[in-house]
């Protein structure tokens, strides 16, 4: 009986603790992982798989606004890890595994006029040909961005890329947009190796309601250019839905193939917080392309956990 009850009091305070932890409304570690089923005219069902970490250096407050955006809300600088993984075949016989690592650092600094935000970040990409037609590459990512919250909740920045490879993806564009965005914009940049970005983003309540709105404007200048529009309506702090815009201006191509006029994709979110430390979502994407036989189409699944 006494073992019993000990391993009852045991099993109790587990089961405290676990409830401490996913019910917290303060944080300062966050993981995340996704994975993305990619198919197109041009290849055989393709997969990607994704993992960051996030360290704040200090605790977000997550119990006003979308849990969503409690980092955006709270202005929390931060420093990232992250890693991708593509597996991408065609059916021409062209097949590669593709890993891209990167890190970023984000910091928020007040000042006597507006809060001033910078971020910095490295990538690098292996290209792993699995067949003679199929060329070994690598390449590495540098961005640099800065801005204001000109409002409250409303960022505006503007930045640099630099490319040295042409087929060096961004990380954490992967992780926030998805892959088709991120190799959408290596091929809208081309040769030019260099690019201008620009982003705005805003995130702010309905007012006479628990609901809130937010949206997310990108744009990529290179030899081509491409531009972005993320909405999402947060119907409580924990459940939002969501709609995406990707658009280019002219022809994409990567390493001299021609993929068509990326004109226009299409797609979705929906995301949840299951307590306030756990979430899981899911996401589509739908591109059409013009000249091309990559038309698209990616289904997304992710999950975060936050201690």
């Amino acid at each position: 009986m006494v073992m019993l009850e000990t391993l009852m009091k045991k099993l109790g305070l587990a089961t405290a603790l676990l409830l401490a932890m996913t019910g917290a409304q303060a944080y300062q570690v966050e993981v995340q992982g996704q994975s993305e089923f990619v198919d197109t005219t041009a290849n055989d069902k393709n997969f990607t798989g994704d993992v960051a970490g996030t360290f704040y250096l200090k605790d977000v407050d997550a119990s006003k606004g979308p849990l969503a955006e409690a980092a955006f809300l709270n202005q929390a600088s931060s420093v990232s890890l992250g890693y991708s993984y593509q597996q991408y075949d065609q059916n021409n016989g062209l097949n590669y595994h593709v890993g891209t690592y990167g890190v970023k650092g984000e910091t928020y600094l007040p000042t006597p006029y507006l809060p001033v935000y910078a971020s910095a970040s490295y990538n690098h990409t292996d290209v792993d040909g699995k067949n003679a037609i199929s060329r070994d590459d690598n390449g590495d990512r540098y961005a640099l961005e800065v801005g204001a919250m000109l409002l409250p909740n409303f960022l505006m920045a503007v930045g640099y890329t630099s490319v040295a490879n042409q087929f060096s993806l961004d990380n954490f564009g992967i992780i926030s947009n998805g892959i088709y965005s991120a190799v959408n914009q290596t091929a809208a940049i081309q040769n030019d190796q260099d690019a201008v970005t620009a982003r705005a983003k805003y995130v702010g309540p309905i007012d006479g309601t628990n609901m809130a709105i937010g949206f997310e404007a990108t744009g990529a200048f290179g030899q081509e250019n491409q531009y972005g529009l993320k909405t999402d309506l947060y119907l409580t702090p924990k459940l939002s839905v969501g709609a995406t815009f990707i658009g280019n201006d002219g022809k994409a191509n990567i390493k001299g193939q021609n993929l068509g006029e990326f004109r226009q994709a299409w797609g979705g979110n929906v995301n949840y917080f299951i307590t306030p430390a756990v979430s899981v979502g899911a996401s589509y994407i739908k591109a059409d392309v013009k000249g091309s036989t990559f038309d698209t189409q990616t289904i997304g699944l992710n999950a975060k956990a936050r201690f």
